[in-house]
């Protein structure tokens, strides 16, 4: 009997699960939403405004994660504007006049959230325990963050001196002092070339309406993805997106495209850093294809065998012999040709 009722219960909820993680039909989709493609229980959708939606709903997990890309980042900056992309980073949280206090609020909520800059990307992150009103609210902030934040003067200059901090922190990591040379030397005429981070004199000097015309352009839904997983509710988490950031109009500007690419490379290059201090630190880098190409998949394999802690080859040929102190191996997915570099700090 026991047994009994215990299967009952495994296919109840196994019923339960397939009904929740069931898609939506075309006809049962919000007015202007399009089912764009669906691959294994991740559901892309489409607003008319140009956002992509992507919702993966896993009843299984006690949270939700909401995760907004917009796609720009310091490839898209141009002379005089190094760092706008990250700067931005900081100020979305400042708020807007519809959620002057952001930042305040998430963390009453006890969300963990946090953004980060890269080259082709920025994007914005929440976690928290799944519940309707926190996803509710997270979704209407996202939404309005995205053309209503203030990005203001007196934002910019308290940020500006953390961003600075920051700047301050690379500079005296040998690592990345390296790195960021050695990338330098890398790409002569691509922006993959340049520190997220941006120049100091940049950052420092860079005026709001620069700051806010680069906020405009290319904050827009036609250049975002978002993204919603974990315990929630598809049907009506589809219907509040559409209501919020499907509802802001597509903008009439058109993104400009980027074709700058560098030479194949003539020959090895070096960089050699003489720096006070005794780390010592030897990097190995290699023009790679962009993230999407064929051969991507094997690269990162690839750099897995060699570079992996402790079972890499690289750990046991190195430093369990004890020529180095620390080895990895790390491949550049990026949209445009990368670089597969690997690296070791030695003893």
């Amino acid at each position: 009997m026991k047994k009994c009722l215990s299967m009952a219960l495994l296919l109840l909820a196994l019923l339960l699960q397939a009904s929740a993680m069931a898609k939506l039909t075309p006809e049962a989709l919000p007015t202007g939403v399009t089912l764009a493609a669906s691959v294994e229980g991740i559901t892309e959708y489409q607003m008319k405004n140009g956002l992509r939606v992507l919702l993966a709903p896993d009843p299984s997990k006690p949270t939700i994660t909401v995760n907004t890309t917009y796609l720009v980042g310091s490839k898209h900056e141009n002379y005089g504007e190094t760092g706008m992309a990250h700067l931005l980073e900081h100020l979305i949280f400042k708020g807007t006049p519809t959620y002057p206090m952001a930042f305040a609020e998430m963390q009453k909520r006890g969300m963990r959230m946090n953004g980060t800059t890269w080259v082709d990307r920025t994007n914005y992150f929440a976690s928290f325990a799944a519940n309707e009103a926190d996803l509710d609210w997270y979704l209407r902030w996202s939404a309005d963050a995205m053309v209503n934040s203030f990005i203001a003067k007196k934002d910019l200059d308290s940020e500006m001196t953390v961003v600075r901090n920051e700047m301050e922190m690379g500079e005296n990591d040998p690592f990345r002092s390296l790195y960021g040379k050695a990338l330098a030397a890398a790409y002569r005429w691509h922006n993959y070339g340049k520190d997220t981070i941006g120049a100091r004199a940049d950052v420092e000097n860079v005026s709001i309406e620069r700051l806010q015309a680069f906020y405009r352009k290319y904050y827009q839904p036609d250049n975002a993805v978002l993204v919603v997983t974990g315990k929630f509710d598809e049907a009506k988490t589809l219907k509040l997106i559409n209501e919020t950031a499907g509802a802001i109009a597509r903008p009439g500007r058109k993104l400009d495209t980027h074709y700058t690419l560098d030479a194949a490379q003539d020959g090895e290059t070096t960089v050699t850093v003489r720096r006070v201090g005794d780390t010592q630190i030897v990097l190995a880098m290699y023009h790679t294809p962009p993230a999407a190409g064929a051969d991507f998949a094997a690269l990162r394999v690839l750099a897995q065998i060699l570079g992996d802690t402790p079972s890499g080859r690289l750990h046991k040929a190195l430093v369990e012999n004890k020529l180095a102190a620390a080895v990895f191996a790390c491949p550049f997915q990026t949209r445009e040709p990368g670089i597969l570099t690997f690296g070791a700090q030695l003893p």
